[in-house]
């Protein structure tokens, strides 16, 4: 039997308790952005990283959570305003809540897991008040250098209640590729339900797991996105909660990503394209066990396909770096057994990880500017989802000769 149609001694649905058939295992992972010092190698936390999907809610979830502490640490080196991308992104999600939620000056936007505070600047500027809820103290430390205010905390029920205390209930809460971060989603739902106005909304976006069954965006699991959602997943989880569903909008980032948006029931219309994506959903077999068994399958050959590539380019040759240190990357250097011996270093602009090796790996991070000095033959593209703003940013990298290996939906070189 195939590992990944075994059957798990017992596995039940972390939100409504549904047994949960396991369809996915990318094997032994580590924490996605912990980026070693040399000397703290042998030092890393492991799990296994397999998702199965619940037979009453159609939600799938990894098997097992990393705790939270150790993902989310004082050092955490992700910023959000490294893209320009994301910067366009977030200043236009600031000015959609301005001009349609937060149109009173009393009105208070709390956004959870703000980052660097990208949106939340943009909102400040504007006069709108506003509080961030992060627990890694580097990022609110950025974002307090840009003008935005944040509680460097966990976001439950307890943060809630004393936000509301010190500010009152918020018109708008908000949250971007967070949510699906949290294993115990219920103290995020009571935390909300204690700091929501009652005529206020949660949004909140995240990766839709249609687009990485679509696209076969298997790097997309990683230990912080513990779920992985779907309309129906969703729609049933809120109401779980006591909230309903009642607006998604599909939109671009991150290779294909639901905005959710959220409110108590009976307040807001529901609006028809909820009922539509269900059905959707339901017509392309998002909510079947035997959808994510292919797509176990997909992601074995595109594994073998990219390590032969780069076996066959290193024995011709031939010099191939990494671009972008991202999260995704170390379930891709992970699962397929990426190392420095077909991956010499991965080029990132993010100075908190410069100097330091990639988790499990062990690829080591350069600065940037190493990418031209000189340029590799082949630039293997961690990186993906901001494609079209890295490849026009390295137009000279492809003048010089070099090409792109990308490997999702499939391996090839552009």
């Amino acid at each position: 039997m195939n590992s990944r149609e075994r059957a798990s001694t017992a596995p039940v649905c972390r939100l409504c308790a549904g047994p949960v058939r396991e369809c996915v295992d990318l094997g032994r992972q580590p924490v996605s952005n912990a980026f070693l010092r040399p000397q703290d190698v042998g030092s890393e936390s492991f799990f296994r990283l397999a998702v199965g999907i619940c037979a009453d809610c159609a939600m799938v979830q990894q098997l097992e959570a990393m705790p939270t502490s150790h993902m989310f640490r004082a050092d955490y080196p992700y910023r959000s305003s490294s893209s320009d991308g994301l910067r366009r992104h977030f200043e236009q999600v600031a000015g959609w809540l301005r001009d349609t939620e937060l149109t009173d000056p009393a009105d208070l936007v709390v956004e959870i897991g703000c980052n660097d505070g990208l949106m939340l600047r943009t909102l400040g500027a504007a006069g709108v008040r506003h509080i961030g809820v992060d627990p890694s103290a580097g990022a609110a430390q950025a974002a307090a250098a840009r003008g935005a205010e944040v509680r460097v905390d966990f976001f439950d029920e307890r943060s809630a209640a004393e936000i509301r205390a010190e500010r009152g209930p918020a018109k708008v809460i908000f949250s971007a590729n967070t949510i699906s971060h949290i294993a115990d989603i219920d103290e995020i739902f009571r935390g909300v339900d204690r700091l929501l106005r009652s005529d206020g909304i949660f949004v909140f976006e995240d990766r839709y797991v249609a687009d990485i069954i679509e696209h076969a965006y298997f790097d997309q699991i990683y230990d912080e996105h513990f779920y992985l959602f779907s309309v129906r997943a969703v729609d049933a989880m809120v109401a779980r909660f006591g909230f309903e569903l009642v607006d998604v909008e599909h939109i671009p980032i991150h290779g294909g990503s639901l905005r959710y948006t959220v409110a108590r029931p009976g307040v807001r219309p529901v609006r028809e394209c909820v009922a539509r994506l269900i059905e959707d959903e339901a017509r392309y077999g998002i909510g079947e066990h035997d959808t994510y068994v292919r797509f176990g399958q997909q992601i074995d050959r595109i594994g073998a396909d990219l390590v032969a590539l780069l076996t066959d380019l290193r024995d011709a040759g031939r010099r191939v770096v990494g671009y972008g240190a991202t999260s995704k990357s170390a379930t891709v250097t992970n699962y397929c057994g990426i190392g420095p011996d077909l991956v010499p270093y991965i080029c990132d602009t993010t100075p908190e990880k410069q100097g330091r090796l990639s988790p499990g790996a062990h690829i080591p991070i350069r600065p940037h500017e190493v990418f031209a000095d000189p340029y590799p033959d082949y630039a293997l593209l961690f990186a993906w989802n901001h494609a079209e703003e890295v490849m026009a940013k390295e137009r000279r990298f492809v003048e010089q000769g070099g090409r792109w290996i990308l490997y999702v939906p499939h391996v090839r070189i552009v």
